[in-house]
């Protein structure tokens, strides 16, 4: 309600409840968007933005010489910052301390404060200038890559975010406290940071432990030993935990037989003086008994507090103490509080790096937009120069008809000739100078550079994936720069409650039926038996289903699923339920998303990031494909894409190589070739592959080894005869021919790669699974027939074979060896004059990447 009490003026009658709501609320908003809580994509808070702008603004960079750091206060206060001086030294203060920030941002010069809470001198006695790290928190600011908006008195502009080309808010950390809320971020290794923003925009779906496989945990400037990683996951799940933090002492025995303990690092944000003095505290109140003595040794080498035992004390008792009763054990809570677009929010960790990837992913586009335009605006000009010498007569002429001056010229020029504008302008300012050859040449090779770049921008922009790229080069290129080694150790907790340490590591089985049903059980279960035995049940016989795959590994490693369209998927090995030896197990689509129609057709340990070498898929059609394995190192939980597929071919086996092995590839109908990998070339991971054996018609690739040195290729059919041939009874031919003879009476199931202490499993049709020692199979030669390896019934056949681990348990007795069937001088005189023309021929190279 209003009412005129003058001409001109109001008198507004408010209720004071409703009038101090709005007020408050206003301050509060004010508080928490503009002081005290970092914004998520270059994580300053205005104060912050303000000083390295002002400095950056002002060319006090590394480049140039310290500047008093009143200067710059002064400068800030004038231009960008309403409030006392006070709260803008105290930012810059902060910024330039190496114990408050893990990379600081203010490269400072004088007392800017110290470990044990000294105050810094006063502004008018330091000198600061931006650090080498600050620099790249400006980087292309002037490109148009942030929003400006006005300053207090909107006489100026000043940056709403600052370009920000490293993950600065993880990286240096946040602390403020706003009305109702407050944040406390801790800092990070600069390298682990960027690493999972790179996992990140490598795999989009990447969990948070496959983030913490990167970012380990916080990283303080003062070092300490975070004590487990229960309240580290937390945090990054939720947005919210405490992390246990202790300072790193040591207990040393002097020559007189006394201890005593030194501290050399403390937690992050605790006072060195003051954590002397309380423990002072604590020995005169007789709260801590057994310290006689206590020094602070800390010089510019580093922190050294000594503390002096009785000969009596017991110093693992004094020092846990210690850490009981005093900041040298400090509990961190960390509240992952930032703004998002204006709005204050607790998000996770990989929600934040989602942001910050976003937000780069704009300053790239921006940036490129940019220089476009300005390339654009500088060819249109060059193009008009580039004409303009070509037609310099006429348009000499014409500007001496002009009684008038410049601006009369350049209408003159613009009629006659049809240049716009800024060609025009552009043509009046020519030198006659220029008009030398040797200048008109460097007129159109910038014209032609410019062509280049501007299609080289335009097609960035057109190409998200390009600029994801950029954005992860350049992350890359910063990490190299400027990372460094952690320096907080994280300390597993004896008692800690984390799921995987709650589950044992130990080798299990893992089988896969046709039907597609997955379990894992210990790798005892299948006791070894004498060869021909009968075997045992290796699961319960239900609609015809048996096993097709089986796999060892441990309950902790991660196991990669290939499938015969072409995808990997992955799970860890404690996710796949465990089953008994009769039971069916879990469906694999309960645990993988396939496709319409996709099956698994290998099973794999992942290897960890840090091991090299190549993953080497076979299909059934006979076609190789040779990747190096760190391109399948971030798999999303959609499954990963590994190979392209002809049309009518699967992908039937998937091996890891080192890149210098041998393979030797096996087919139904008895052939078999053996070659270097390297014969087949090293493709990208979307490539078709090369040919690896020239199959007959109606054959195709049953096994697939890696041979080594000191092994045999067993081979067994599906009738359960089997035999143990020399490697060297193959030899090394070049990819792509027909192979030589392996087996020549009845159709082939399987090869494996054996050594003489190895246990090898067979697996029928009908689910019966035997475990015989590899040394009890007859060794032949490639001729042979073999010998019988399973007793089948009656309309079974052996479709599996796996190589696994040598044990000693034996349950069966070993039946008499059957004879050997052996082939006719003839036969083989026919089988060698086959080999040895095939020989000559050349191998076809079919197969494109």
């Amino acid at each position: 309600m209003t009412e005129n009490i003058n001409p001109g003026t109001h008198l507004i009658v408010r209720d004071v409840k409703e009038e101090i709501e709005r007020a408050f609320l206003d301050y509060s908003m004010s508080v928490i968007v503009s002081r005290a809580l970092p914004d998520v994509r270059d994580g300053l808070k205005p104060v912050h933005r303000r000083i390295l702008y002002t400095m950056h603004e002002r060319g006090n960079d590394p480049q140039h010489p310290y500047r008093k750091s009143a200067d710059t206060v002064g400068a800030v206060l004038g231009s960008y910052h309403p409030h006392g001086d006070a709260s803008v030294y105290d930012a810059m203060v902060r910024l330039a301390q190496d114990f408050s920030l893990r990379y600081p941002l203010v490269d400072g010069q004088g007392n800017f404060g110290s470990v044990d809470g000294d105050p810094p001198a006063a502004y008018r006695y330091t000198e600061a200038r931006m650090s080498k790290m600050a620099v790249e928190m400006l980087t292309d600011i002037e490109k148009d890559t942030v929003d400006f908006g006005p300053n207090f008195d909107e006489t100026k502009k000043e940056p709403n975010v600052l370009p920000s080309r490293f993950p600065n808010l993880l990286v240096n950390g946040s602390t403020g406290i706003a009305v109702g809320m407050a944040t406390n971020i801790p800092p990070h290794n600069l390298r682990e940071v960027i690493n999972g923003c790179i996992a990140l925009i490598e795999n989009p779906d990447i969990d948070l432990a496959g983030l913490m496989e990167f970012i380990k945990g916080p990283d303080f400037p003062t070092a300490g030993i975070i004590m487990g990683r229960s309240g580290i996951r937390a945090a990054y799940a939720t947005g919210k935990g405490k992390i246990t933090l202790r300072g790193r002492a040591e207990i040393e025995e002097k020559k007189n037989g006394r201890f005593q303990i030194i501290v050399t690092e403390i937690p992050y944000m605790v006072n060195k003086a003051r954590l002397i003095e309380s423990i002072a505290d604590l020995v005169k109140d007789k709260r801590i008994e057994g310290i006689s003595d206590i020094n602070d040794e800390s010089n510019r080498h580093g922190m050294r507090i000594v503390i002096e035992l009785r000969r009596e004390a017991n110093p693992q008792v004094v020092l846990n103490q210690l850490y009981r009763y005093t900041q040298l054990q400090d509990t961190v809570g960390v509240n992952l509080l930032a703004l998002d677009k204006g709005t204050p929010k607790v998000m996770t960790l990989k929600t934040m790096l989602q942001r910050y990837v976003e937000f780069q992913d704009e300053v790239i586009r921006r940036r490129t937009q940019y220089d476009l335009r300005k390339a654009e605006e500088r060819a249109h000009i060059l193009e008009g120069l580039a004409r303009a010498t070509d037609i310099v007569d006429e348009i000499i002429a014409t500007i001496r008809a002009c009684k008038g001056g410049r601006a009369e010229a350049k209408v003159a020029i613009m009629e006659a000739f049809g240049f716009d504008d800024p060609q025009a302008d552009a043509i009046c300012k020519f030198q006659l100078g220029q008009l030398a050859g040797l200048e008109i040449l460097k007129i159109e090779n910038e014209l032609g550079e410019l062509h280049e770049k501007i299609a080289d921008w335009r097609d960035i922009l057109a190409n998200d994936e390009r600029v994801l790229a950029i954005v992860r080069d350049e992350l890359t290129e910063l990490r190299d720069k400027y990372g460094d080694d952690r320096r907080t150790e994280i300390q597993h907790v004896s008692g800690e409650v984390d799921i995987e340490d709650l589950i044992p590591e130990e080798t299990c089985v893992f089988t896969l039926t046709h039907a597609g049903y997955i379990k894992r059980l210990p790798e005892d279960t299948y006791q070894a038996q004498k060869r021909g035995g009968r075997g045992i049940s290796g699961l319960s016989h239900k609609d015809e289903d048996f096993v097709e795959e089986m796999f060892i590994g441990s309950t902790h490693d991660y196991v990669m699923f290939v499938t015969d369209q072409g995808r990997i998927y992955r799970l860890k090995g404690y996710q796949i339920l465990e089953g008994s030896r009769t039971s069916r197990g879990t469906n694999i689509v309960n645990l993988l998303p396939l496709q319409e129609g996709e099956k698994v057709t290998s099973m794999l340990r992942m290897p960890a990031n840090d091991e090299s070498g190549y993953l080497v898929m076979v299909t059934r059609g006979g076609v190789i494909k040779r990747t190096p394995l760190e391109a399948y190192h971030n798999i999303r939980k959609s499954g990963l894409l590994a190979v392209s597929l002809y049309e009518g071919d699967s992908l039937a086996w998937t091996k890891i190589t080192s890149g210098e092995d041998e393979l030797i590839v096996a087919t139904k109908g008895g052939q078999a070739i053996r070659f270097k990998e390297s014969d087949a070339r090293s493709m990208g991971r979307l490539g078709h592959g090369v040919r690896a054996i020239r199959l007959a018609e109606g054959d195709q690739v049953v096994g697939v080894g890696i041979l080594r040195p000191g092994a045999t290729v067993f081979t067994v059919t599906e009738q359960g005869k089997g035999r143990r041939s020399r490697v060297d009874d193959y030899r090394i031919q070049s990819r792509g021919g027909k192979g030589i003879r392996n087996y020549t009476k009845g159709c082939v199931a399987g090869i494996k790669v054996l050594d003489d202490e190895d246990d090898v499993i067979l697996i029928s049709q009908e689910g019966i699974v035997i475990r015989m020692h590899a040394a009890d199979i007859n060794l032949q030669s490639r001729y042979g027939s073999g010998v019988r390896v399973m007793r089948l019934a009656e309309g079974d056949r052996v479709v599996t074979v796996a190589r696994t681990e040598h044990s000693d348990d034996a349950v069966t007795e070993k039946p008499e060896d059957e004879p050997e069937e052996t082939l006719t001088e003839a036969e083989l005189a026919a089988i060698q004059a086959e080999e040895n023309a095939q020989a000559e021929e050349q191998p076809e190279d079919e197969g494109e990447e």
